[in-house]
């Protein structure tokens, strides 16, 4: 696809151009600061982009307001006494070190234990945590799309689990596939259920249109609401990193 990438600045905001061959102009503002892009059509000119942007402004700042003000947490380093989320909750970390395999479990409501092997440095401790992570998310999301499949009445031909930077999910509608955010599983259930019906609607209606608004207010009466629970656990800086 021929594009073109250039930036303008509108009323003080920086604004990244980018020219497609496609019809409609297409206005995103995207974390962790609320970066402001367009994807417009080839014949648009500078002008006629401003203009949009112009006319747009106030739903601009409104989120790029909302991601300044969203709680983050700092880099974890991997150790005893730190929060950690799992299935919208939220933990204490325990780290034990022992000479056996590690492992990951949680003990009560409130304790999240991680054993490693005496030695073991903060990314190989990382690492062992989004290994129980990826398993915990991946037994949630196959009744959750058997589920669904019936309701909706589509076949997800393949799904597939991987740390997104901008993106809850994504979906190829000509492969019938849709591919989920490993940060999902610290996220409450019903999130993580929000956005494969999301993606599976997709299969329906390519589109953030009325007809998609309108399909998902059929399956999931209740979806904006599972939408806005997505902020309620601290995004991290590395999963919003550009």
């Amino acid at each position: 696809m021929t594009t073109e990438k250039h930036l303008i600045e509108v009323s003080g905001i920086p604004v990244e151009i980018i020219r497609k061959k496609i019809k409609n102009l297409h206005l995103g503002v995207y974390p962790p600061e609320g970066r402001v892009r367009v994807s417009a059509p080839l014949f648009l000119d500078d002008e006629a982009i401003r203009l949009a942007i112009i006319s747009r402004l106030k739903w601009i700042k409104k989120h790029q307001r909302k991601f300044l003000e969203q709680d983050r947490q700092s880099e974890r380093e991997m150790i005893t006494g730190e929060t950690h989320f799992f299935r919208g909750r939220r933990y204490r970390l325990d780290v034990i070190e022992a000479d056996q395999p590690p492992r990951v479990c949680l003990r009560g409501t409130a304790t999240m234990e991680l054993r490693v092997r005496p030695g073991t440095n903060r990314e190989r401790r990382e690492e062992i945590l989004y290994e129980w992570y990826r398993g915990q998310l991946k037994e949630q999301i196959p009744p959750l799309i058997t589920k669904w499949e019936e309701i909706i009445g589509v076949s997800v031909q393949a799904w597939g689990v991987k740390r997104m930077k901008t993106r809850w999910g994504s979906c190829n509608a000509d492969a019938h596939r849709i591919w989920l955010n490993l940060e999902l599983v610290k996220r409450h259930p019903l999130c993580l259920e929000y956005i494969i019906v999301h993606e599976m609607v997709h299969l329906l209606e390519r589109r953030h249109n009325e007809r998609f608004r309108e399909l998902m207010d059929g399956f999931m009466p209740g979806w904006r609401h599972h939408k806005e629970g997505l902020k309620e656990v601290p995004l991290t800086e590395e999963y919003w990193e550009e």
